[in-house]
Formats: C-alpha cells, structure tokens, sequence
C-alpha cells in the first residue's frame, strides 16, 4: 500500500469514524439518561423518593420571577409543568453531553461534577412534601452511581480518546452500548413517571368514611343543563377528569389521613387544630360554586363549575376565636402554597366559604386537594382556593403577602364577570347555527348574555340559574348568512354591570375583554 492510499483510507476512516467529541457527547447523554431513568423509577415504586426532575422543576416555580407564571402559562395552559419539566430534562441531558465530552481527556473530573449534580438534585427535594432524606440520599447516590458506570462502560473499546480512527466494530459496539442506555433510560423513566402519575390521579382512600351532609342542593332542573341538547357546549357541572388544575405543584402531594390536621392560628383567641375525624364531625353542606384561575385568558378554559361539599369555615374559625384585628386569612398547603384573602370577605353572610372534602359527590380528587382544600366563591384560585389545606393563620393584610403577590399578582381579586362562546369553532353552513357557552360572574351571578354578531347585538337564551356563584349556559340561535362574520359575546352580572370591553392581559387581576371569534358562513 502506497503512502498516498494509506493517507486517504485513514481519511476515509475519519469521516466514517464518530469524532471524540461526538463519541463522548453521545455517552454523556446516555449515562444522563440512565441516572435520570433510575431516579423516575425509584420515585414511582418507593413512598419517601420524589422525581430529581420534579424536585428542580419545583424549585425554578419557587424562585420564579414576576410575569413568568403569566406567560408559561398562556404559552402552554395546563401543560404548563409538562413543559417545564421537558425543559428541565432537556438541560440535564445538555449538561450530560458536555460532561461525556470533558470525560474525553478528564474523566475524574467529569464524574465529581456528575456527582455533584446529583447533590444539587438532593438538595433541592428537601423541599418537597413528604420527602424521606435517608431515601432521597439513597435515590440520587444510586442515579448518580447508575450514570457515572454507564459513562465508564461506553468510554472502553474506543483505543486512544483522541484517536478519530476508531474501527468498525468498535464503533458499532459503543453505537449499541449507547442505544441500549438511553432505550433502558427512557423506559425506566416511563415506567417510573406512569407509577407515580398513577397515584397521584388514583381515588384518594382513608379510613375515615365521610358523612353524608346535613344541608344538600336540590337537583338540576331539566332546564338547568343546555349542553344535552347543544353539540360542543360546556356542561353544567364539570366531570372531575376534566376539572381543570393549576397548582405550584409539579408531584401532586400524597397526604395520609391519619398523619392530617389542620391548624388554626395567628390572630385567634385559642389556637386550634383539627383533625380530619373531627373536621367530619362538624356538619357537612353541598354547594355548585364556578372557581376560575386569574390566568385564564379571555375565551380560556382555566374555569371550573362543581358541588362542593364541606363544612362551612366560618364554623371552624369560630372554634378559634377570630380577634378584630385579623383583616387577613391565609390558607397555607402542606407543600408550602400560600395563598390570602380579606377577613372581610370571608365573614360576609352573603357568601358561604368552605373546607370541602367531596367533589361532585366523590372524596376530593388529590389531584384537587385531598384530604381538603378551601372553596371561596367570588375570588380567584390564587388568592383563595388553597389545595391540600394543612392551616389556617389569622393575620392582617399589611403584614403577609401570598406566594403569587410578590410575583406582581393583585393582593385583593375578586372574579371578574367574563363570557366565553364554545360553539361554532370552524366554518358552518348557512342556515340555523348555535351560538353557544358559558358566562360567570360569582358571587353576583349572570343576569343578562348577548351575543354581537357584525355589531348587531341580540339577547342569548340562558340556563336557569343553579345559583349566583356558579356559571349559566347561554345560547343563541342565529340564522347564518354566507360570508365572514364577527361573533362576540358579553356578561351582565347579577348587579346590572356589564362585561368590561377594553382588553387586558390576566395580570394583575384577571383577564377584561369580550370573546370575538370569526365566522365563515358557506
């Protein structure tokens, strides 16, 4: 073999050949993928362990900065934790591939900085709910151990690391290595993930039965609920499934009720706490009361109706005492959510604020709060609807703001009178088409719907009322011409103010504007 042959086979080999950064890039993604995979799974099979995903996803919603909520949120809804801890995966495995490249020439070094990441991931879940240490220590040594042994096994076999003339089999040993990791990593994850999702939407159980309330709501009225007759309209009372969820919590939190209380204290006579047992003893009542998110964009479907069922909490901060000074109750969550409203509001008798334990007849969904969570009517979520409820402090308003205020949310927010059309949502055919969806305004109920079409504004039919803190079903039926069309809708509370026309985006205090779709008539 001539020297010029020889120089272009080694060439030829060079450009076949995986460069040693590449090599090492790929292995480093691997050996991320295992140690990630292996932590999933020992999160979803052990009580104590908790997802090192999750655990830093949680502390980028804790330190969060203002506007940031508002914006994941009106990029990706109630996905929004889907996404962060895709994002937060993603730079994991960007971190691992520029380890696998740095364990080319300095291996040890690449392992203690893996290691070390696995640390910063142990540290961080010490801030979730229910975490075991001595578990969570065991976890991320064994993710870590896991990762740093699959970045050993995929660096033999290569030759010299900044040898790019690597041979075939060599490479397609190290090319099946690596597949196999990430294959093992990925499903580990998956397997893991499904169990832990699993118990989180699994029927909450207890060995405390719930008794029946004292105090019920009459059944619907057959004009009560439009949707049976109307394709694509909200139904009046939303299934559990299909509640929507908007928490600070990216593991939904697993409380056991016999490890549960709640705590009343601050500004009170007698401190006190109750325990789920004794929280049954006090009687029960059912109300339908619409819960919305104050990041629900106009047309958005952050907004909720269901029966409730509890005890009413003016009964439980009796028990304590409430001192005149306390302007502030704040409900805190046994992962650490505050969230506060005025004293005002919830001692006015117009309204009824609760502890609820049931939804839609059914023990509360953890996913919504098990073992219970307050129901405010009238406030948004973020200021009021705390889930998975562990106390109850009295205090003033100047003296404590709640986890989203600091963040640039309105301290006071009361649920703004809002509209949104769920039908049409495409191109109709000329002739009758139903104009249709809901209108909210708790507490003070929805008097009047219309419904504008190129300007011309026109009375919509409404469901009868279940009460003023729920939302009503509206429905008009329009004769659609050809042509484009302009179809907007618009409130009047039970109050005779109307919905507020000029746009706004949800923060500080909720979403303004009228819902406008346009309509292609064929």
């Amino acid at each position: 073999m001539n020297p010029t042959t020889a120089a272009e086979l080694r060439a030829e080999r060079r450009r076949e050949a995986p460069r040693p950064r590449l090599r090492g890039a790929l292995a480093g993604v691997a050996a991320t993928m295992i140690a990630l995979g292996l932590s999933e799974l020992i999160a979803g099979v052990l009580p104590g362990a908790t997802s090192l995903v999750a655990a830093i996803g949680q502390w980028v919603i804790d330190h969060q900065p203002p506007g940031a909520k508002d914006v994941a949120v009106g990029l990706f809804g109630t996905n929004d934790k889907l996404a962060l801890e895709i994002v937060v995966t993603l730079a994991a495995l960007a971190f691992g591939a520029a380890l696998g490249v740095l364990s080319i020439r300095r291996f040890n070094l690449a392992a203690a900085i893996f290691a070390g990441f696995g640390l910063a991931g142990f540290a961080v879940a010490q801030g979730q709910p229910q975490v075991n240490q001595a578990i969570v220590a065991v976890q991320a040594a064994g993710a870590v151990a896991a990762g740093i042994q699959s970045l050993t096994w995929l660096s033999t076999g290569f030759g010299r690391p900044d040898d790019d003339a690597v041979s075939d089999p060599a490479r397609r040993s190290f090319l099946l290595r690596a597949g196999a990791l990430g294959i093992a990593g990925v499903a580990a994850g998956f397997v893991g993930r499904s169990l832990t999702d699993r118990s989180s939407t699994a029927p909450a159980t207890g060995t405390v039965a719930i008794p029946p309330a004292s105090t019920t709501v009459p059944p619907l009225t057959s004009g009560a609920d439009l949707a049976p007759t109307v394709p694509g309209l909200t139904p009046i009372v939303m299934p559990n499934g299909r509640f929507y969820r908007i928490d600070t919590a990216l593991i939904v939190p697993d409380v056991a009720i016999a490890d549960w209380s709640v705590r009343i204290h601050g500004l009170v006579d007698r401190e006190t706490t109750l325990t789920y047992e004794e929280l049954l003893g006090l009687p029960l009542f059912e109300q339908y009361v619409t819960i919305s998110c104050v990041s629900n964009e106009v047309g958005g479907n952050l907004v909720g109706n269901a029966k409730w069922t509890g005890v009413h909490l003016r009964e439980v901060l009796d028990l304590a005492g409430v001192q005149t000074s306390a302007t502030q109750l704040v409900g805190r969550s046994v992962d650490g959510f505050t969230a506060g409203m005025p004293t005002a509001w919830v001692m006015d008798p117009a309204r009824e604020p609760m502890i609820a334990v049931r939804m839609n007849d059914e023990p509360l969904p953890r996913a919504h709060g098990f073992p219970a969570r307050l129901i405010v009517p009238g406030l948004y979520g973020y200021v009021s609807a705390t889930k998975w409820l562990s106390a109850l402090e009295l205090t003033t308003l100047e003296a404590f703001d709640g986890y989203w205020v600091p963040l640039g949310w309105a301290k006071e927010a009361p649920i703004l009178t809002q509209s949104r059309i769920d039908t049409p949502t495409g191109d109709v055919a000329a002739g009758p088409v139903p104009v249709a969806g809901i209108a909210w305004a708790p507490d003070r109920g929805v008097s009047r719907v219309e419904v504008g079409v190129d300007d011309t504004w026109h009375d919509a039919e409404l469901s009868a009322p279940i009460s003023n803190t729920t939302w009503v079903q509206w429905v008009y039926r329009w004769d659609a011409t050809p042509g484009a069309h302009t179809v907007s809708v618009r409130a009047t509370d039970g109050r005779g103010t109307i919905q507020e026309e000029q746009p706004s985006r949800p923060a500080p205090d909720g979403a303004r504007g009228w819902h406008t779709i346009r309509v292609s008539v064929h």
